[in-house]
């Protein structure tokens, strides 16, 4: 059994959010190791993507912490953590669809290094700029759609180009949240191939619904149910465990 290291990159501590009477996260308590893939499952309404939205930092808790790569963050603003190493892709897409993908890219490289974009500046020609916004769509499988403005792409597509400007903030840890939503399934294949790659490389907390790209892809799963862990485990104790498939599989346990 490979041994695990003391220190997680990233921790909640007892995190809480109510919109209202709605409890979305109820005391969520989550470590995960440097190098791992940790999956969030759980039935709509779980609270998985406020869980996300607090640890990217564009939800304040109500209670409880956050600590990301030794250091408390809970008050940091979502920009401060990002700038820190944590990045987050989106359910729905946030790409500039006018823009071709190596433009798209060109503006995170640009964000990351702290500057504006100048649209009149060629851009293109700064090789501080155009290399890594090359390497970036290089590592999402995109090169030979760089010139391709991001309307005109595939679904999937955008879906990698979004991981694409994740990655081009080079962060230590990855929050995607439904990666392959609203994909077919050659483009799920797709992205779960992608993902396999990432996570010999980042860390990467993914909340999926696709139960075979979780199983595919996660060293361990959480499960959240009406804003609470219900349990934290391997991904094939998760599969047979009679609470998560009453909750969430949609299974019941034989009489």
């Amino acid at each position: 059994m490979t041994e695990r290291l003391a220190q997680p990159l990233l921790r909640a501590n007892g995190l809480r959010k109510a919109f209202g009477a709605v409890q979305a996260c109820d005391g969520v308590e989550l470590d995960v190791q440097p190098g791992e893939l940790r999956a969030v499952i759980g039935p709509n309404g779980a609270g998985k993507t406020t869980l996300i939205s607090l640890l990217a930092g564009e939800l304040t808790p109500d209670n409880g912490g956050i600590e990301f790569d030794g250091r408390e963050v809970t008050a940091l603003p979502a920009s401060a953590r990002a700038r820190s190493g944590l990045a987050r892709s989106y359910q729905i897409t946030s790409l500039f669809p006018r823009f071709t993908a190596l433009q798209n890219l060109l503006l995170a490289v640009q964000a990351r290094s702290g500057h504006a974009f100048h649209f009149w500046r060629p851009v293109t020609r700064d090789r501080d700029l155009i290399e890594p916004a090359q390497a970036a769509l290089a590592r999402v499988g995109l090169s030979a759609r760089a010139d391709v403005p991001v309307a005109a792409l595939a679904h999937g597509e955008q879906r990698q180009l979004e991981i694409a400007l994740a990655l081009a903030t080079e962060p230590k840890l990855l929050l995607l949240d439904e990666p392959t939503a609203g994909m077919s399934r050659e483009e799920t294949q797709a992205m779960v191939t992608l993902l396999e790659g990432l996570k010999r490389e980042i860390t990467i907390v993914l909340i999926e619904h696709d139960m075979d790209a979780v199983f595919a892809l996660a060293d361990s799963i959480t499960v959240l149910v009406y804003g609470r862990v219900i349990a934290t485990t391997a991904p094939e104790a998760i599969r047979n465990d009679p609470a998560v498939r009453a909750a969430y599989l949609g299974e019941q346990e034989s009489a």
